[in-house]
């Protein structure tokens, strides 16, 4: 059979890196796609310097990923946030953020695709957020999580003949520098925020790769177009973050 392996976006920090580690124990190859190496190194670690925001790099890297290598997951994890209230918020906020969050997936899927056809087997997984149900600040960072959910959706129904799934997990608040972009690390916006969640605190990496660690799984075929929120109960009711 085939090793797994998976191309991780982001995958240089934070829940990419922690997602990497994971998988790298399962003994997956894993190349990281992003704008940095990883602060770590594998045997069956490799990296591509990749910005997301531009589509003719994700392009040229997707077709380099196609032609050296057998990818069997694809989890796209990269995002930025690009925070401002909707009177300061420009619409090229929202086209580079859909360039970021949406276009790359799609070029990255379609290189990668006609293998995992091949192979009767795929995994696709987005990193989506609990931003996508609406939050103050975030008219680019939602709108564009949100579309994943739609478009992975669509892709769940396109592919599911071919053995391939495709599904979201929606973290948040995690203890990453994007939250921390945000909120202030330690300060007393951060305690306050952590006793508002129904769990009591604010969710951590490794909370996150659980959950992709499921969908990743060639055992776990049967759950496709899903999203799962991955947030300690702030998606049951309405939380301000």
């Amino acid at each position: 059979m085939t090793q797994n392996t998976a191309v991780i976006t982001g995958g240089n920090k934070g829940i990419g890196a922690d997602l990497a580690q994971a998988l790298l124990a399962r003994n997956y190859k894993v190349i990281s796609v992003a704008r940095r190496t990883p602060g770590f190194t594998h045997a069956n670690l490799s990296s591509l310097e990749v910005d997301l925001l531009d589509p003719d790099a994700v392009t040229n890297a997707a077709t380099q990923l196609a032609s050296d290598h057998k990818i069997t997951h694809l989890i796209h994890n990269a995002g930025l946030i690009w925070a401002n209230l909707v009177e300061d918020t420009k619409p090229t906020d929202i086209t580079g953020l859909a360039q970021l969050h949406l276009g790359s997936a799609l070029t990255l899927l379609q290189a990668v695709l006609p293998n995992m056809k091949e192979l009767g087997f795929g995994r696709v997984m987005f990193n989506a957020s609990r931003a996508a149900l609406g939050a103050p600040t975030r008219t680019a960072y939602s709108a564009s999580k949100a579309g994943m959910i739609g478009m992975a959706r669509t892709w769940a129904l396109e592919l599911a003949g071919h053995g391939i799934t495709v599904n979201v997990v929606a973290p948040g608040p995690i203890l990453t520098d994007n939250f921390w972009s945000i909120v202030e690390k330690d300060s007393p916006q951060q305690d306050a925020l952590a006793k508002r969640i129904p769990i009591g605190r604010l969710g951590t990496a490794k909370d996150v790769t659980n959950a992709f660690l499921f969908f990743c799984d060639p055992e776990n075929g049967f759950v496709t177009g899903q999203t799962l929120y991955v947030c300690g109960g702030a998606s049951v009711g309405t939380l301000e973050i």
